[in-house]
């Protein structure tokens, strides 16, 4: 017989003393979790139980566990189905939640501002004769036929306040919802001062801005309050740099225009920061005498020298492209013998193409150390193939309007697209909107007004081939971010 040794007896003795310790740690353990187990497995028997007894005399329709029940809402966008039946309580709930949120405070938008690609837009008519229902057909067609994220309305503001304080929201009350319940993105042009507002002694046959600009702010303010969440981004007026739209006793000033845009900037921001605030885009002109015109690439100069860039989220720019192919820049344009508006060819100038003038725009911004992108807030190329004497239409139009007549279906289509995979892969461009989706129909494709060649729905509500095109790329574009 082996004598233990007294560093083997005190090893054992701590063997068995951690083994009993163990031992009274894992029986605590034990008893404590049948304890729980047992209470609350008592608990949830007597409940079912009580349930069960109840149920015993409810009848259940067979199909009640399979079919779902969609919950009212009014968000444009899915909501997943319940897949049980909504008690009284739950509706109740429901309704409370409802009417909470419709007295609660506005939520801001979700931030536009913060969305840096590329996305396409079109304009849409308000229909003459005010129909819910044709307004709602028209937002329909825009998001689920042309498949666009946005569509632009231009307010004038002379029609909605025409006499201060007196406010007519009959237009917006009848777009923005529509556009709404799509989930359409919306951008707001806000033009026009109406007569009151107007400088003393200034010509009111042409548009101009208001003697006090807090007065277009307070318009500005009123729209957004009214409609919280409805309208992502506002363009500050519109082709500034004419005097037709800026009719004005200080003439056509850079420095006046950035100082409105800087306190509409303000207030916008003020109520919803993630409200996108794009500059007025200017019409490329060549003209640049002061008086009647600035060429925009000056009156761009001015107005970036005035603080522009403080006070915008995105450049404002318009193209209607000419009859050029939006491929070429303006020293290489090649030349058509066939086009009746010479322009172009004979006069070459950067205001003739699509892609110097985006450039140069860019470029200038860039330059000045902004950060900002461009938002193409009209662009387009109108063409008068398929209008004939059931419109009246006598294949003519006004002087130095010839390129529409030179324009094919088939070359809308293709420049129009050409644009688009353009301004996708350039870097700069943030929103585009096509001009126009409608104002043909809605205009009775009056051949006397040229809006209605640009329309992408042709005589006869026949869907020109710009629009399957433009349909299908942007389907594909989208695609790759969904």
């Amino acid at each position: 017989m082996s004598i233990l040794t007294t560093q083997q007896i005190r090893k054992r003795r701590q063997i068995r003393n951690f083994i009993l310790v163990w031992s009274v740690l894992t029986l605590i353990v034990g008893v404590s979790t049948f304890l729980a187990i047992y209470f609350a497995y008592g608990a949830f028997n007597l409940s079912s139980g009580r349930s069960n007894i109840a149920m015993r005399n409810v009848a259940i329709p067979p199909s009640s566990a399979s079919e779902g029940v969609v919950i009212p809402t009014n968000t444009p966008f899915p909501t997943r189905q319940s897949t049980t039946q909504p008690t009284a309580t739950t509706e109740a709930a429901a309704a409370e939640a409802v009417a909470q949120a419709a007295t609660s405070a506005p939520q801001p938008t979700l931030l536009p501002t913060e969305v840096d690609r590329f996305e396409l837009g079109v304009q849409v008519q308000i229909p003459p004769d005010l129909s819910p229902d044709l307004m709602a057909q028209w937002a329909n067609v825009a998001k689920n036929q042309m498949s666009v994220n946005w569509v632009k309305m231009q307010i004038r503001w002379e029609t909605f306040e025409p006499e201060k304080g007196q406010f007519d929201w009959t237009q917006t009350d009848l777009y923005l919802p529509a556009a709404q319940e799509q989930g359409l993105h919306v951008l707001a042009s806000v033009v026009t001062a109406p007569e009151w507002a107007r400088e003393q002694g200034v010509d009111l046959t042409q548009h101009g801005p208001p003697a006090d600009y807090n007065d277009y702010v307070n318009f500005v303010t009123q729209l957004l309050e009214r409609y919280p969440g409805m309208i992502h981004a506002v363009e500050v007026w519109n082709e500034h740099n004419l005097d037709r739209e800026w009719t004005s006793a200080r003439g056509l000033s850079a420095a006046n225009y950035v100082e409105m845009l800087r306190l509409t900037y303000q207030a916008i921001k003020n109520i919803d920061p993630g409200i996108i605030v794009i500059s007025g885009a200017l019409s490329p002109t060549g003209l640049s005498d002061g008086v009647h015109a600035w060429d925009d690439f000056v009156y761009m100069d001015q107005m970036i020298q005035a603080g522009l860039l403080n006070y915008v989220d995105c450049v404002g720019v318009h193209h209607n492209g000419i009859n050029v192919n939006p491929e070429y820049r303006w020293d290489a344009v090649p030349n058509d013998p066939t086009a009746q508006f010479r322009g172009p060819f004979d006069n070459p100038h950067h205001s003739w193409s699509f892609r110097s003038t985006l450039e140069q725009y860019a470029n200038k911004v860039a330059l000045a150390g902004g950060d900002q992108k461009l938002c193409i807030t009209e662009f387009g190329w109108a063409s008068t193939e398929g209008f004939d004497a059931s419109v009246g239409f006598n294949g003519t139009v006004r002087q130095g309007f010839e390129f529409a007549l030179d324009n094919t279906l088939e070359e809308q289509r293709d420049f129009t697209v050409a644009a688009l995979q353009e301004m996708s892969e350039w870097g700069f461009v943030r929103l585009a909107f096509l001009w126009n989706l409608n104002y043909g129909p809605q205009a009775g494709w009056d051949p006397q007004n040229d809006n209605v060649f640009y329309s992408i729905i042709g005589p006869g509500f026949q869907f020109r081939p710009v629009f399957d095109a433009v349909r299908d790329w942007n389907r594909e574009y989208e695609a790759q971010f969904n």
